[in-house]
């Protein structure tokens, strides 16, 4: 299992928050509805951020 830092957990965790809240939004400004889109959001914050994010697998 990939190893996250607990700087990407708590930005995550922001993303998903705001996405039930309806206040996330995507890069155009539309409404996030998906919860892998608000984890997509928060692990892209993260990495910004200078937090440990595993590279992307696909």
């Amino acid at each position: 299992m990939a190893k996250y830092s607990e700087k990407a957990g708590e930005k995550v965790e922001r993303a998903i928050h705001e996405m039930k809240e309806g206040k996330l939004k995507t890069g155009t400004g539309k409404k996030v509805t998906s919860k892998k889109q608000a984890i997509a959001i928060g692990l892209s914050e993260a990495k910004k951020a200078g937090a440990k994010v595993p590279k992307d697998q696909s």
